[in-house]
C-alpha cells in the first residue's frame, strides 16, 4: 500500500486525499453520534468515490471492532456515471466499534483493462504483458502479507464493476489458494511460447480475479474519516413487548364490600407462563414505587379519590420511600427478583418503567426542594399537559442543581441494574433535558452496555430524532394515528430510511394512554389487523394487557380507556377465557400467539431496512414484503421472503389487485410463485398482478411466506 506526501496547501479546508471520498452512510450528524446496528444485522455502507484520469478506482467498508481488529467489505459500483458504491456489511460483536470507506487504486485492473484493450488491438502486446508481469509479481506480495477481504454480498448493479471485482457467488479463496492461483498466472503470462491471447487470459482469468478481490493490490489508499457504530444484541431492534400492571395482576375486589386487594408480584408471576405462551420477549411492567396520597386521583382522573382508590402509579413517592424502593402492596425485593428470575426462566426479560417525576409526598421534595419549580405563591408547580392537569404529580426542574439531581438519577438506575433489570420504558423523555440522556446511558454503557432504552415520546420529529441519536435505542412512533394506506406507506419508508441508521421504531397499536378512534370503533377486526401490522411492519411491538378482550370503551372527549388502569385496579379474569363463563367476550390469545411464531419463524421480520411496499388499486388495501438472505455455518445461503396484504378497512370486506414487483421478491419479472398463509393455514400459486379478496372479523391480513 503506497502513499504519496502532502505537499499542498489547502486554506483551512479539510484535505480530501488522493482519491476522493465523499458522502459515507451510515454517519449521523458528521459523525458527532453513533450509527446504531446488532449483531450480525446487515446494513447498507455506501459513498462516492472516483479518481482523476482513466485508472481504475475501488472502494472498502472498514469496520473497526472493539479489540482493533479491522474487517474490510469490497464494495460494489452501483453506479459507475455518478460514481456510487455500496454493499451490505454486518458487526460481529456488540461493543463500539468505528466505521469507515476507503478509496483506493487498483493497478491490477487498470493493466487488466488496458491490457485487453491493447493485445486484442495488436498494439504494445509484448509490452503491456510485461507490464502486467510486473502487476502479478506485485500483487503476489499483496497476497502474502494482506488481510483477507470479505467479497460484496453480489447487490445487483447498473454497471460493471471494477474489473477487480469477483464473479456474484464465487468461493472467497484460502490465502494459499490465492497465491497459488495468481503464481500460476504469472508464470503464464511469462510464457513467450503461448500466443499472447492465452498468456493475457491466464492473468485475467475469473480465478485471478477473485483472488484479488480477496486479497487486492492496493494504491493510493484515501479513508474517509471514522466514525461511530454502536453494535448492539438483537433485542435492542427486534422483539415483541407485553405491558402490564403488576397491581392489576391477581386484585380481586369482595363482592359484599367492594373493597380491593392489590395483586402482587407472586401473582403477578402466574400471568408470566400465558404472556410467554403467546411468544413475547419482554414484560413491561408500569410504575411499581410507593404512590403518594397528596392530590391522589380517583376513578378516571377524578380530583376526589375514596380511601380505597390505589392512586396513579406515575405519582410516585410516599413515605414508603420513591424510585428506589417498592410499593409494599406489591411485595418486598425478594418478591421482586422472585418475578424477574422467574420470568428469566420463561424465556422473557423485564422492562421497568422510568418516569423521573414525584407526587408531593416523595423524599426528594423535602430533601432538595431545589429540583422543584417553586411558583411565585411558594407553591410547587404540578404537571400540566393542557387541558390535562396532574395535580398529584411534580414535575422535575434540572436547572438549579443539574449535576446533583443527575447523579441522583444514576443511582437509582444502579438499584434497579443490580436487581437484573436491563430494559428501561422511560416516560415523557422529551419533558427533560437531552444532555441528561446523553450522558446517563452512556454512562450506564460502560458498565452495562446491553441495558435498552426506549423513549416514550410522542412529541415532534426533531426531538424524537435527537433523543435517539444520543442513546435510546428504540422510540415509540406515530404508528396509532397512521391509519390509511398512504400515510402508513409514507411513515414507514421514513422509518426504514435513512433515519434507520440512528432510529429503531416501536409500534405498540394501544397503551394505557392511548385508544385511537379507529381502535374505538373497529371491534375485533381492528385489534387483529392493528397487531399484525404492527409486528410486520417494523421488528419491535407491543401490546397493552387487555388487547386480548379488545378493551376499547373510552373516556367520553379523551383518546384513552373508560375505567383507566392508571386509576384503579382491573380484574380481567383471565381464568375464564375459553371457557363458557367468558360467554362471547373476544379472547386474541391465540392470534397473538400465531403473530409471533410467524415472526419468530421469518428472520426477515428482524430487520427494519428490507422494507418494501407493492402498488394496489384499492385504497384500503396495503402489500409489502422483507426479504433476507441468511448464511449458515457452512456458508450455504437462503433467503426468507414473506409477503403480507392487509384490508386497512376494518368494517368490509374488500377486493383488489395487487402488482408484485417479483425482483423484490428475489424472482424473475411475471413468474407465477407459491405463497403460504400463516392466518388461513393456505397455500396458493399467485403471480405479479394477482386478485386479492381480504375480509373482515378473523381474516383481515394475509401473513405470507414467499416459497420457491
Amino acid at each position: 500500500m503506497s502513499t504519496i506526501a502532502r505537499p499542498f496547501a489547502h486554506d483551512g479546508q479539510t484535505p480530501l486525499g488522493r482519491i476522493p471520498v465523499l458522502d459515507v452512510h451510515p454517519v449521523v450528524d458528521g459523525g458527532a453520534r453513533p450509527a446504531k446496528a446488532v449483531v450480525g444485522e446487515e446494513f447498507p455502507v455506501t459513498a462516492t468515490v472516483f479518481r482523476e484520469g482513466h485508472d481504475a478506482v475501488n472502494a472498502t467498508a472498514l469496520l473497526v471492532a472493539p479489540d482493533g481488529s479491522e474487517h474490510r467489505t469490497a464494495l460494489e459500483c452501483t453506479n459507475r456515471g455518478l460514481d456510487a458504491w455500496a454493499a451490505e456489511v454486518a458487526a460481529g460483536e456488540p461493543g463500539t466499534w468505528s466505521l469507515c470507506v476507503e478509496g483506493w487504486s487498483d493497478p491490477y485492473a487498470t493493466w487488466a483493462h488496458h491490457a485487453t484493450v491493447k493485445v486484442e488491438a495488436g498494439i504494445d502486446v509484448e509490452l503491456m504483458l510485461a507490464e502486467g508481469g510486473i502487476v502479478l509479481t506485485r500483487a503476489l506480495e499483496a497476497v502474502a502479507d494482506g488481510a483477507p477481504f470479505v467479497a460484496a454480498p453480489g447487490h445487483p448493479t447498473t454497471e460493471p464493476t471494477a474489473p477487480s471485482a469477483a464473479a456474484p457467488g464465487s468461493p472467497a479463496p484460502t490465502r494459499p489458494e490465492a497465491l497459488e492461483t495468481v503464481r500460476a498466472a504469472l508464470t503464464a503470462l511469462q510464457d513467450t511460447g503461448t500466443p499472447a491471447g492465452e498468456r493475457l487470459a491466464a492473468a485475467t482469468s475469473p480465478a485471478v480475479r477473485t483472488a484479488l478481490a480477496r486479497y487486492p493490490l492496493r494504491e493510493l489508499v484515501t479513508s474517509s474519516p471514522r466514525t461511530p457504530l454502536w453494535v448492539e444484541r438483537e433485542l435492542a431492534l427486534a422483539g415483541a413487548w407485553y405491558e402490564f400492571f403488576p397491581r392489576s395482576e391477581g386484585a380481586r375486589q369482595d363482592p359484599e364490600t367492594g373493597e380491593w386487594t392489590s395483586g402482587t408480584f407472586a401473582t403477578a408471576a402466574e400471568r408470566l407462563p400465558a404472556i410467554a405462551d403467546m411468544g413475547f420477549d419482554v414484560v413491561y411492567l408500569t410504575p411499581i414505587h410507593p404512590i403518594g396520597s397528596t392530590h391522589r386521583k380517583g376513578p378516571n382522573n377524578t380530583l376526589e379519590a375514596g380511601p380505597e382508590d390505589p392512586g396513579s402509579p406515575y405519582a410516585i413517592g410516599s413515605a414508603e420511600g420513591g424510585h428506589d424502593a417498592l410499593h409494599p402492596d406489591l411485595g418486598d425485593w425478594a418478591d421482586f427478583d422472585a418475578f424477574v428470575a422467574r420470568a428469566t426462566e420463561l424465556g422473557l426479560e423485564v422492562a421497568l418503567d422510568l418516569a423521573l417525576q414525584c407526587s408531593p409526598d416523595h423524599p426528594w421534595v423535602s430533601e432538595h426542594p431545589e429540583w422543584f419549580v417553586t411558583r411565585a405563591d411558594g407553591s410547587i408547580a404540578y404537571a400540566e399537559n393542557p387541558p390535562k392537569k396532574y395535580q398529584d404529580i411534580y414535575p422535575l426542574h434540572f436547572d438549579t442543581d443539574p449535576t446533583g439531581l443527575a447523579a441522583e438519577i444514576r443511582r437509582v438506575i444502579g438499584v434497579w441494574l443490580d436487581h437484573g433489570i436491563r430494559i428501561f420504558r422511560v416516560d415523557n423523555p422529551h419533558t427533560k433535558p437531552v444532555e441528561l440522556w446523553q450522558w446517563l446511558i452512556g454512562d450506564v454503557r460502560r458498565t452495562h452496555p446491553e441495558t435498552i432504552w426506549l423513549a416514550e415520546a410522542f412529541t415532534r420529529p426533531a426531538m424524537m430524532h435527537t433523543l435517539a441519536k444520543v442513546g435510546f435505542q428504540q422510540s415509540y412512533t406515530y404508528y396509532a394515528w397512521r391509519h390509511d394506506k398512504e400515510e402508513l406507506t409514507e411513515y414507514c419508508r421514513e422509518l426504514a430510511g435513512p433515519a434507520a441508521a440512528y432510529m429503531r421504531p416501536s409500534f405498540w397499536p394501544t397503551t394505557h394512554d392511548i385508544l385511537t378512534p379507529f381502535m374505538q370503533h373497529g371491534g375485533e377486526t381492528a385489534h387483529r389487523l392493528r397487531s399484525a401490522l404492527a409486528a410486520t411492519l417494523v421488528p419491535t411491538y407491543g401490546i397493552y394487557a387487555g388487547y386480548e378482550h379488545c378493551e376499547s370503551v373510552a373516556r367520553p372527549g379523551a383518546e384513552e380507556h373508560l375505567d383507566n388502569e392508571k386509576y384503579q385496579y382491573v380484574d380481567r379474569r383471565w381464568e375464564i377465557d375459553g371457557t363458557p363463563e367468558a360467554g362471547d367476550r373476544p379472547d386474541l390469545s391465540g392470534w397473538l400467539r400465531m403473530v409471533n411464531d410467524f415472526r419468530r419463524a421469518h428472520p426477515a421480520l428482524a430487520r427494519l431496512r428490507n422494507l418494501h411496499f407493492h402498488e394496489t388499486d384499492h385504497r384500503d388495501v396495503i402489500a409489502y414484503s422483507k426479504r433476507r438472505t441468511l448464511t449458515d455455518e457452512r456458508g450455504v445461503r437462503t433467503e426468507d421472503v414473506v409477503l403480507v396484504v392487509a384490508n386497512l378497512n376494518p368494517h368490509t370486506t374488500v377486493e383488489a389487485t395487487v402488482h408484485l414487483d417479483l425482483p423484490a421478491l428475489g424472482l424473475e419479472p411475471d413468474s407465477t410463485f407459491t405463497v403460504h398463509d400463516a392466518v388461513t393455514g393456505e397455500t396458493w400459486e399467485w403471480g405479479a398482478h394477482q386478485y386479492v379478496r381480504v375480509g373482515i372479523d378473523s381474516t383481515p391480513i394475509h401473513l405470507a411466506q414467499v416459497l420457491r
